[in-house]
């Protein structure tokens, strides 16, 4: 029987020389011009072929770019293998002794020095007893079928966990099975496995609390089938599934997930927060990653958006406090660019961990806030960014805060409340009092002309070791008169000069490039740290 018997158009197949090479049939039969049968192959990786899917002005089928295509002979692509083929090719092969000759360093001298593995019998034994194995990752093995009945049941009782990312599984049904001979299984990875749109033949799966479907072409009518079969998952991971709407069926808001605490849908397409805001029924989620999308602006719903959305629901569904136990939300590298996205988090019941780096409004380069205002701004977050914000911290940034917006809104109350929702709490938290401008014998003397004390910290390559040096400054000193005053106090004449401002808990410093701008403009507040740097 031809080897290309095996092969049918919508199979996924791999690379007969490289299993991370994955791709799906389009095409089985002759080509014009060239003898025998071929396989034609769009894979995965838009640079891992040749072509759209013509060759010679004949086209076979239709790629979804210029070089996603071949055409291969078929025993150049292979079908796959099953997952207890897998298990035994990952964990039952032991090392050669050409193996072990390849594990050397090299010397002082250039010469090899051969490796030795402490324990590694151990290891090799351990791994190789599959009853007692409860955890296994065969990833990019080329997976395709579960295999015979029972086979993965009888050899791996007490698996728990389960990778298989970057496999050869689509159906569905394959995935019930597996899960329905691993009665222990608890967490399962299906990542980088192009699967089905059509989710039939999944049983229930009764144990899963752990689902990943990351870059696995998943959209969410599939998810709302899968939570049927899913009923104490906790986290479920779906990263990279191109996915831009929410679309519920039955109801306006996402139902079910009763034990979801963890949902991950970061790297996606989604611009739109009516669409997160489906998800705001879900009375177990705690943590919700939206890194890596397209959101504009964020907003917690009022009392007429909660009525909207409960509007069309079933009578005898319950209701829920808009994301009443979220806790963590990530909304990194997106396009957020208004305050009020950021005071609108303070709504949020429990919310105490966000992250909000490389958006518009948290880049101080292009005109975003500094991580002090941040911080005063979000009263109840406990991390951002990833950083703790610690009491001190807290305390300075919503004083330095407060001094800021009082120099420069002295006299505008209402864009004070409009602006600055927490300026009037801060205040009198911190008992900090209006200071009128008062005018004497060299005119209006405008707040915040006290002095901060600021260290400097020389970090140049060819500055030497200098001594680092605390100054008091007053706030309304520029940058470029900081710069001037560095000169002299390190005796810097020869260079041009870069301030940067570290902040406690941000991950990098701060370049001040506006030379007409103040210290307290910057967000330098009493006791910063400014680095001064040279340009290169």
């Amino acid at each position: 029987m031809e080897q290309s018997s095996c092969f049918t158009v919508g199979q996924r197949v791999h690379s007969s020389t490289d299993p991370r090479r994955v791709g799906t049939v389009k095409y089985v039969g002759n080509v014009e011009g060239y003898s025998g049968t071929w396989v034609g192959v769009e894979w995965d990786n838009e640079g891992d072929g040749k072509h759209d899917g013509s060759i010679n002005g004949v086209r076979y089928f239709q790629a979804r770019s210029q070089n996603s295509a071949s055409f291969v002979r078929p025993h150049n692509v292979s079908p796959g293998i099953s997952l207890l083929q897998a298990l035994k090719l990952r964990y039952k092969t032991h090392s050669t002794k050409e193996d072990e000759e390849e594990m050397y360093v090299l010397s002082g001298s250039n010469q090899r020095v051969s490796v030795q593995l402490v324990g590694k019998e151990k290891i090799e034994e351990k791994l190789s007893k599959f009853e007692e194995l409860k955890s296994a990752s065969i990833s990019y093995l080329g997976v395709s079928i579960p295999g015979g009945p029972d086979e993965i049941r009888a050899a791996v009782p007490n698996l728990k966990e389960l990778d298989l990312t970057g496999n050869l599984i689509s159906d569905w049904k394959d995935v019930g099975s597996i899960c329905e001979q691993l009665p222990d299984l608890v967490a399962l990875n299906l990542s980088n496995n192009s699967m089905m749109q059509n989710v039939t033949g999944l049983p229930l799966l009764k144990g899963i609390r752990v689902l990943v479907l990351n870059n696995a072409g998943i959209n969410w009518s599939q998810v709302e089938i899968l939570e049927r079969s899913l009923p104490v998952i906790e986290e479920l991971h779906l990263r990279g599934n191109n996915l831009s709407t929410i679309k519920t069926t039955s109801s306006p808001t996402v139902q079910g997930f009763d034990s979801l605490r963890l949902l991950n849908l970061e790297d996606n397409c989604i611009a739109e927060w009516t669409e997160i805001l489906k998800l705001s029924q879900l009375k177990s989620l705690e943590q919700l990653y939206l890194n890596k999308n397209k959101l504009t602006s964020i907003f917690y719903p009022d009392d007429n958006k909660i009525q909207e959305l409960l509007s069309n629901r079933d009578s005898h569904e319950e209701s829920y406090l808009p994301f009443q136990n979220l806790r963590c939300l990530l909304l990194g590298s997106n396009n957020i660019n208004d305050p009020a996205s950021i005071d609108a988090l303070n709504s949020f019941p429990k919310l105490i961990d966000t992250r909000l780096s490389d958006n518009p409004i948290t880049d101080p380069g292009r005109g975003g806030m500094p991580r002090y205002v941040l911080v005063a701004r979000l009263a109840k977050v406990e991390i951002l960014n990833g950083s703790e914000i610690g009491a001190r911290e807290r305390k300075e940034s919503e004083i330095r805060y407060v001094r800021l917006v009082m120099s420069k809104l002295l006299d505008n109350p209402e864009e004070i409340a409009r602006l600055h929702p927490r300026l009037v709490e801060l205040k009198k938290f911190h008992g900090i009092e209006d200071e009128r401008p008062s005018v004497g014998a060299a005119g209006p003397q405008k707040m915040a002309t006290g002095l901060l004390s600021v260290t400097l910290k020389c970090v140049g390559p060819s500055m030497g070791e200098k001594l680092q040096l605390t100054k008091k400054l007053p706030a309304t000193t520029t940058v470029g008169k900081l710069k001037v005053l560095c000169e002299s106090f390190f005796k810097l004449k020869s260079l041009k000069l870069r301030l940067f401002l570290h902040e406690e808990g941000s991950p990098l410093p701060i370049l001040l490039d506006d030379e007409m701008a103040s210290l307290m403009d910057v967000g330098v507040g009493n006791e910063s740290m400014i680095l001064v740097d040279e340009e290169s």
